[in-house]
């Protein structure tokens, strides 16, 4: 990974900054496996107050630019955001972000919902599926969990 990307919690101000990033990573890179409902409910998210209460969000930046987030509710341990600019895939930046995360959670199992192009990485992590793919208003996922 490049010695300049680093690692640390968002700011709340920055929250905004990461959602942006979500949806633009989401836009090219899952959408295309989603259905218009599943891409739709996925943009709602983005907005929906409710559903973003209690999320804690972690940023990897290349200087000043936001290149990677991960959010993560700290109650129950899971990864409802995690992404990462595509010009930036394939640097370490995801692991990174997910090692950092770590850090703050020691011995909890951590769980997420895979969108299909999320798989192979989240395998590599070290995460394992619960069940088969499942579809939730048009979004597709496999619940997985990472036990240490």
């Amino acid at each position: 990974m490049n010695g300049s990307i680093d690692i640390r919690p968002l700011e709340d101000s920055e929250r905004g900054a990461a959602l942006s990033l979500a949806w633009k990573v989401f836009e090219e890179y899952e959408s295309p496996d989603y259905s218009p409902e599943g891409t739709e409910e996925f943009r709602k998210c983005l907005g929906d107050e409710e559903y973003l209460a209690g999320i804690v969000y972690y940023g990897a930046f290349d200087g000043e630019r936001l290149t990677g987030i991960l959010g993560i509710r700290q109650d129950r341990a899971h990864i409802c955001f995690f992404f990462v600019d595509g010009e930036y895939h394939r640097r370490g930046i995801g692991t990174a972000l997910f090692r950092r995360m770590l850090e703050d959670f020691p011995k909890r199992t951590v769980t997420l919902n895979s969108a299909p192009y999320g798989l192979p990485f989240y395998r590599k992590l070290g995460f394992r599926a619960k069940s088969g793919e499942q579809t939730v208003n048009g979004i597709r996922f496999t619940p997985m969990s990472y036990i240490r």
